[in-house]
Protein backbone atom coordinates (compact mmCIF):
# COMPACT_ATOMS: atom_id res chain seq x y z
CA UNK A 1 0.00 0.00 0.00
CA UNK A 2 1.28 3.59 -0.84
CA UNK A 3 2.46 5.60 2.21
CA UNK A 4 -1.04 6.69 3.81
CA UNK A 5 -0.20 10.54 5.47
CA UNK A 6 -2.34 10.77 9.29
CA UNK A 7 -3.95 14.66 9.65
CA UNK A 8 -5.82 15.14 12.66
CA UNK A 9 -6.69 18.84 14.09
CA UNK A 10 -5.54 19.74 18.11
CA UNK A 11 -8.64 18.61 19.55
CA UNK A 12 -6.65 15.23 19.66
CA UNK A 13 -4.41 15.81 22.02
CA UNK A 14 -1.73 14.68 19.41
CA UNK A 15 2.02 15.88 18.32
CA UNK A 16 3.06 15.86 14.74
CA UNK A 17 5.29 13.11 14.69
CA UNK A 18 7.13 13.02 10.92
CA UNK A 19 8.07 9.14 11.31
CA UNK A 20 4.94 8.34 11.72
CA UNK A 21 3.42 10.56 9.07
CA UNK A 22 1.40 12.14 11.41
CA UNK A 23 0.73 15.99 11.47
CA UNK A 24 -1.12 18.17 13.32
CA UNK A 25 -3.55 21.30 12.55
CA UNK A 26 -4.10 23.43 15.37
CA UNK A 27 -7.41 25.25 16.53
CA UNK A 28 -7.55 28.75 17.84
CA UNK A 29 -8.73 29.70 21.39
CA UNK A 30 -9.36 32.66 21.66
CA UNK A 31 -10.65 35.11 24.98
CA UNK A 32 -10.37 38.57 26.42
CA UNK A 33 -8.96 40.15 23.31
CA UNK A 34 -6.55 37.56 23.07
CA UNK A 35 -5.89 33.87 20.10
CA UNK A 36 -3.76 31.17 21.43
CA UNK A 37 -3.19 29.42 18.97
CA UNK A 38 -3.24 25.50 19.91
CA UNK A 39 0.29 24.47 18.90
CA UNK A 40 3.34 23.12 20.01
CA UNK A 41 4.48 26.58 21.45
CA UNK A 42 1.25 26.51 23.47
CA UNK A 43 2.60 27.11 26.87
CA UNK A 44 -0.14 25.81 28.83
CA UNK A 45 0.28 26.79 32.48
CA UNK A 46 0.19 30.46 31.59
CA UNK A 47 -2.53 29.63 29.00
CA UNK A 48 -4.92 28.31 31.89
CA UNK A 49 -3.46 31.02 34.31
CA UNK A 50 -5.01 33.58 31.64
CA UNK A 51 -8.26 31.50 31.81
CA UNK A 52 -8.86 31.75 35.07
CA UNK A 53 -8.24 35.23 35.47
CA UNK A 54 -10.93 35.38 32.36
CA UNK A 55 -14.59 36.58 33.15
CA UNK A 56 -15.82 36.88 29.56
CA UNK A 57 -17.26 34.25 27.05
CA UNK A 58 -14.34 32.78 24.53
CA UNK A 59 -14.79 30.86 21.86
CA UNK A 60 -12.64 28.39 19.53
CA UNK A 61 -12.10 28.72 15.57
CA UNK A 62 -11.05 25.23 13.50
CA UNK A 63 -8.50 25.66 11.01
CA UNK A 64 -8.73 27.44 7.98
CA UNK A 65 -9.51 25.01 4.37
CA UNK A 66 -5.95 26.41 3.50
CA UNK A 67 -4.67 25.16 6.80
CA UNK A 68 -6.09 21.82 5.74
CA UNK A 69 -4.68 22.20 2.40
CA UNK A 70 -1.13 22.86 3.02
CA UNK A 71 -1.39 19.94 5.60
CA UNK A 72 -2.53 17.68 2.49
CA UNK A 73 0.38 19.37 -0.18
CA UNK A 74 2.52 16.51 -1.74
CA UNK A 75 -0.01 13.49 -0.59
CA UNK A 76 -1.06 10.90 -2.58
CA UNK A 77 -3.10 9.11 -0.11
CA UNK A 78 -4.62 10.74 3.42
CA UNK A 79 -6.73 10.33 6.08
CA UNK A 80 -8.37 13.12 8.24
CA UNK A 81 -9.49 12.93 11.73
CA UNK A 82 -11.28 15.82 13.26
CA UNK A 83 -12.80 17.06 16.27
CA UNK A 84 -16.79 16.01 16.48
CA UNK A 85 -18.92 18.13 13.96
CA UNK A 86 -21.35 18.66 17.04
CA UNK A 87 -18.78 21.63 18.39
CA UNK A 88 -16.73 22.77 15.47
CA UNK A 89 -16.95 23.60 12.20
CA UNK A 90 -13.53 21.45 12.28
CA UNK A 91 -15.06 18.28 9.70
CA UNK A 92 -16.76 21.08 7.50
CA UNK A 93 -13.63 22.73 6.77
CA UNK A 94 -11.71 19.69 6.30
CA UNK A 95 -14.57 18.34 3.96
CA UNK A 96 -14.17 21.18 2.10
CA UNK A 97 -10.26 21.05 1.47
CA UNK A 98 -10.81 17.32 0.67
CA UNK A 99 -12.72 18.64 -2.28
CA UNK A 100 -10.60 21.22 -3.53
CA UNK A 101 -7.56 19.32 -3.22
CA UNK A 102 -8.62 16.33 -4.86
CA UNK A 103 -10.13 18.33 -7.88
CA UNK A 104 -6.16 19.89 -8.30
CA UNK A 105 -5.16 16.26 -7.86
CA UNK A 106 -7.04 13.77 -9.34
CA UNK A 107 -4.67 10.90 -8.57
CA UNK A 108 -5.08 11.67 -5.15
CA UNK A 109 -7.29 10.46 -2.66
CA UNK A 110 -8.58 11.41 0.81
CA UNK A 111 -10.74 10.66 3.55
CA UNK A 112 -12.50 12.68 5.84
CA UNK A 113 -13.38 11.39 9.48
CA UNK A 114 -15.89 13.10 11.62
CA UNK A 115 -14.96 11.59 14.75
CA UNK A 116 -18.11 12.59 16.80
CA UNK A 117 -15.75 13.13 19.83
CA UNK A 118 -12.87 15.07 21.34
CA UNK A 119 -9.36 14.49 22.91
CA UNK A 120 -8.24 11.01 23.62
CA UNK A 121 -10.40 9.02 21.57
CA UNK A 122 -8.91 10.78 18.40
CA UNK A 123 -6.09 8.90 19.06
CA UNK A 124 -7.49 5.04 20.11
CA UNK A 125 -9.20 5.64 16.44
CA UNK A 126 -6.00 6.78 14.83
CA UNK A 127 -4.32 3.86 16.47
CA UNK A 128 -6.81 1.85 14.74
CA UNK A 129 -6.14 2.95 11.75
CA UNK A 130 -2.87 2.58 11.80
CA UNK A 131 -3.45 -1.40 12.71
CA UNK A 132 -5.37 -1.21 9.60
CA UNK A 133 -2.62 -0.64 7.61
CA UNK A 134 -0.14 -2.86 8.78
CA UNK A 135 -2.82 -4.90 8.24
CA UNK A 136 -2.88 -3.99 4.46
CA UNK A 137 -6.49 -3.30 4.47
CA UNK A 138 -6.96 -1.78 1.22
CA UNK A 139 -7.33 2.27 0.65
CA UNK A 140 -10.49 1.80 -0.72
CA UNK A 141 -12.28 -0.73 2.23
CA UNK A 142 -10.80 1.78 4.97
CA UNK A 143 -13.45 4.09 5.34
CA UNK A 144 -15.82 1.32 5.61
CA UNK A 145 -13.21 -0.36 8.34
CA UNK A 146 -12.81 3.35 9.92
CA UNK A 147 -16.57 3.52 10.44
CA UNK A 148 -17.27 0.08 11.98
CA UNK A 149 -13.85 0.36 14.60
CA UNK A 150 -15.70 3.44 15.75
CA UNK A 151 -18.79 1.65 16.72
CA UNK A 152 -16.51 0.20 19.81
CA UNK A 153 -14.55 3.48 20.43
CA UNK A 154 -15.76 5.94 23.66
CA UNK A 155 -15.26 8.86 25.26
CA UNK A 156 -15.54 9.60 28.89
CA UNK A 157 -15.06 12.99 30.51
CA UNK A 158 -15.07 14.35 34.04
CA UNK A 159 -15.17 17.97 34.82
CA UNK A 160 -13.72 19.48 38.11
CA UNK A 161 -14.65 23.40 36.99
CA UNK A 162 -17.39 24.71 35.44
CA UNK A 163 -16.26 28.18 34.95
CA UNK A 164 -16.02 28.49 31.33
CA UNK A 165 -19.34 27.02 30.88
CA UNK A 166 -20.64 29.25 33.32
CA UNK A 167 -19.00 32.40 31.01
CA UNK A 168 -20.12 30.50 27.76
CA UNK A 169 -23.85 30.71 29.43
CA UNK A 170 -24.25 26.28 29.51
CA UNK A 171 -24.66 26.50 33.22
CA UNK A 172 -25.96 29.02 35.42
CA UNK A 173 -22.90 31.15 37.60
CA UNK A 174 -25.51 30.22 40.52
CA UNK A 175 -25.07 26.20 39.48
CA UNK A 176 -21.09 26.97 38.78
CA UNK A 177 -20.33 28.41 42.17
CA UNK A 178 -22.35 25.94 44.14
CA UNK A 179 -20.86 22.93 42.08
CA UNK A 180 -17.09 24.56 43.26
CA UNK A 181 -18.28 24.94 46.92
CA UNK A 182 -19.46 20.99 47.41
CA UNK A 183 -16.97 19.60 46.15
CA UNK A 184 -19.45 18.41 42.79
CA UNK A 185 -17.84 16.59 39.68
CA UNK A 186 -19.35 16.09 36.28
CA UNK A 187 -19.37 13.00 34.66
CA UNK A 188 -19.87 12.79 31.14
CA UNK A 189 -19.82 11.04 27.29
CA UNK A 190 -19.96 12.13 23.80
CA UNK A 191 -23.21 10.97 22.25
CA UNK A 192 -23.97 9.64 19.14
CA UNK A 193 -24.32 12.53 17.65
CA UNK A 194 -21.42 13.53 18.46
CA UNK A 195 -22.28 16.40 21.92
CA UNK A 196 -20.60 16.30 25.14
CA UNK A 197 -23.52 15.39 27.34
CA UNK A 198 -23.35 14.98 30.86
CA UNK A 199 -24.12 11.80 32.24
CA UNK A 200 -24.55 12.92 36.26
CA UNK A 201 -23.19 14.12 39.34
CA UNK A 202 -20.47 13.05 42.04
CA UNK A 203 -19.36 14.37 45.00
CA UNK A 204 -15.41 13.94 45.30
CA UNK A 205 -12.85 12.80 42.92
CA UNK A 206 -12.70 9.67 44.52
CA UNK A 207 -16.19 9.11 43.90
CA UNK A 208 -15.87 10.66 40.13
CA UNK A 209 -12.83 8.29 39.63
CA UNK A 210 -15.12 4.91 40.71
CA UNK A 211 -17.90 6.60 38.75
CA UNK A 212 -16.14 6.50 35.17
CA UNK A 213 -14.53 2.70 36.16
CA UNK A 214 -18.43 1.88 36.42
CA UNK A 215 -19.37 3.63 33.27
CA UNK A 216 -16.68 2.14 31.35
CA UNK A 217 -17.63 -1.36 32.00
CA UNK A 218 -21.42 -0.65 31.23
CA UNK A 219 -20.07 0.78 27.79
CA UNK A 220 -18.66 -2.91 27.34
CA UNK A 221 -15.10 -2.35 27.97
CA UNK A 222 -13.19 -5.56 27.96
CA UNK A 223 -9.36 -4.48 27.94
CA UNK A 224 -8.85 -3.00 25.12
CA UNK A 225 -6.78 0.27 24.79
CA UNK A 226 -7.34 3.47 26.99
CA UNK A 227 -5.85 6.53 26.84
CA UNK A 228 -6.27 9.40 29.58
CA UNK A 229 -5.37 13.00 29.22
CA UNK A 230 -5.63 15.48 31.98
CA UNK A 231 -5.71 18.94 32.59
CA UNK A 232 -2.83 19.55 35.13
CA UNK A 233 -4.10 16.42 36.99
CA UNK A 234 -1.44 13.75 36.94
CA UNK A 235 -2.33 12.53 40.04
CA UNK A 236 -6.02 11.36 39.38
CA UNK A 237 -5.07 10.42 36.12
CA UNK A 238 -2.39 7.54 37.16
CA UNK A 239 -5.62 6.85 40.34
CA UNK A 240 -7.41 5.83 37.37
CA UNK A 241 -4.89 4.42 35.51
CA UNK A 242 -4.01 1.79 38.43
CA UNK A 243 -7.98 1.01 38.78
CA UNK A 244 -8.30 0.23 35.47
CA UNK A 245 -5.41 -2.22 35.45
CA UNK A 246 -6.33 -3.89 38.76
CA UNK A 247 -9.41 -4.97 36.63
CA UNK A 248 -7.65 -5.55 33.29
CA UNK A 249 -4.28 -6.19 33.95
CA UNK A 250 -3.00 -6.63 30.13
CA UNK A 251 -4.29 -3.66 29.29
CA UNK A 252 -2.79 -0.86 27.46
CA UNK A 253 -3.28 2.58 29.35
CA UNK A 254 -1.65 5.69 28.23
CA UNK A 255 -1.43 9.04 30.63
CA UNK A 256 -1.36 12.25 28.48
CA UNK A 257 -1.34 15.99 29.06
CA UNK A 258 -4.05 17.76 27.30
CA UNK A 259 -3.20 20.49 25.04
CA UNK A 260 -4.99 23.98 24.79
CA UNK A 261 -8.69 23.35 23.01
CA UNK A 262 -9.20 20.05 25.31
CA UNK A 263 -7.96 22.02 28.04
CA UNK A 264 -10.15 25.26 27.59
CA UNK A 265 -13.39 22.86 27.87
CA UNK A 266 -11.86 20.30 30.16
CA UNK A 267 -10.13 23.21 32.62
CA UNK A 268 -7.85 22.65 35.53
CA UNK A 269 -8.10 19.00 37.02
CA UNK A 270 -10.51 17.67 34.31
CA UNK A 271 -9.83 14.04 32.61
CA UNK A 272 -10.94 12.61 29.38
CA UNK A 273 -10.89 9.00 28.99
CA UNK A 274 -11.00 7.62 25.50
CA UNK A 275 -11.18 3.86 25.00
CA UNK A 276 -11.35 0.79 22.79
CA UNK A 277 -13.63 -2.16 24.31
Amino acid sequence: MEEIKLILDSSSNQETNPAKNIQIVPLTISFNGKEYRDDQNLNIKDFLEDMSNNNVAGKSSCPSIQEWLDALKGTKRAIILTLTSGMSGSYSSALQAKAMYEEKNPTSKVIVVDTRSAGPELTVILHGIGDMIKGKVRFVDLEEKIAQYRTQTHLLFVLQSLHNLALNGRVSNAVAKVAGMLNIKIVGTASKDGKLEPLGKVRGMKRAIKDLVKKMKEMNYQGGEVIIDHCENQKDADTLKAKILELFPDAKVTVRPMRGLCSFYAEEGGLMVGFHE
